[in-house]
């Protein structure tokens, strides 16, 4: 008798453990962490899953010159969008210096100005820092999905979506639990982002690699971005620049 019953218990409890893994997933779809950076592109994608879903902003402090200024844009735009959806920022840190070295990136130096072209941005590995940590933060929260404001026309390698997708499948198998990556915004360009969003406080993000006084330099590559972006939109730019 206790042979016949084993075969039903172990078909039950089977069952249980399906039925609870679910039910995880389906809450976890209803929460995403977004990997902000207080710039434009970040920002807005913040606005737009606020609407659909609870979203946690997770911030990533590297050592990078800018941080400090980025980080307070960030917190001016949350707040100006006064949105119950969108948890307050989560900050965690991945100091690069002993990587980075001498990098632009953290001496603050030489930055790449307007005239360079995008390759000379680049921060090696950045993307895999990012959302490794969020999948971190989110096996121990609950946050299955994660997101990154990637646009369209971005060249480096750790932005595409088969990059993305393969990484959330390693970080999956290591973690032992589902980790989706999306790039909701992919097929997008900025002055398509400026367009549709323009009524938001664009303004008060901050997408400048040598800002000064939490104002945008006006002079790096990122600036000069930004201003064609704007221009293209056809969007009256209310960015404050240095120069």
């Amino acid at each position: 008798m206790l042979d016949r019953g084993l075969p039903d218990w172990r078909i039950s409890l089977s069952s249980l453990r399906y039925r609870r893994s679910t039910r995880r997933e389906r809450v976890s779809l209803d929460k995403i962490s977004v990997l902000a950076s207080g710039g434009l592109d970040s920002s807005v994608l913040i606005a737009k899953l606020a609407t659909a879903a609870e979203v946690y902003p997770i911030y990533v402090r590297c050592g990078f010159a800018w941080e400090a200024m980025e980080l307070d844009g960030l917190q001016s735009f949350l707040d100006a969008l006064h949105n119950p959806n969108v948890m307050p920022i989560t900050v965690l840190s991945a100091p690069t210096d002993v990587l980075y070295g001498d990098h632009w990136s953290v001496s603050g130096a030489s930055v790449p100005g307007a005239d360079e072209p995008d390759e000379n941005t680049y921060l090696p590995g950045r993307n895999i820092i990012l959302i490794a940590l969020a999948a971190v933060w989110g096996s121990t929260h609950g946050v299955s999905r994660i997101a990154i404001g990637s646009l369209g026309g971005n060249p480096f390698s750790d932005a595409t979506p088969e990059f993305f997708e393969s990484f959330a499948g390693g970080l999956s198998m290591g973690l032992g639990r589902k980790v989706m990556v999306e790039a909701p915004m992919r097929g997008l360009h900025k002055d398509d982002l400026i367009r549709t969003f323009k009524d938001l406080p664009l303004e008060l993000t901050l997408t400048c690699m040598a800002p000064k006084d939490a104002q945008h330099c006006g002079q790096c590559n990122k600036c000069r971005e930004r201003q064609l972006a704007f221009r293209n939109a056809g969007v009256v730019d209310r960015t404050v620049y240095v120069a």
